[in-house]
């Protein structure tokens, strides 16, 4: 058997900004088709295209599961999720992409 790995991942706009919670089993694809802008709604409206947070999982429906958590959070948690990992609120596609 295979072994799967999926991200839990937010986007912003920028700092404090706009966010948005997905989940994908292809993170450096996924959030390459948001900053090209190839995903119609909401992202690609509002623009959010920086990749401010990610967890690995290695199962999907627990992957799943956090996703719709963290997208009923209150705003002020999702930001201190961001914060805790990222306080400059850098740009993580360069880490998937430089490897």
């Amino acid at each position: 058997m295979r072994d799967h790995s999926y991200a839990v991942y937010i986007l912003a706009n920028k700092r404090n900004g706009t966010l948005y919670v997905g989940v994908t089993n292809d993170l450096a694809r996924r959030v390459q088709e948001h900053r090209e802008g190839l995903v119609p709604g909401f992202t690609r409206r509002h623009g959010v295209k920086v990749l401010v947070y990610f967890e690995p999982h290695t199962d999907i429906t627990a992957a799943i599961q956090r996703e719709k958590r963290i997208k009923r959070w209150l705003r002020k948690w999702k930001l201190e999720l961001i914060e805790r990992d990222n306080p400059q609120w850098r740009d993580l596609w360069q880490d998937l992409t430089t490897g």
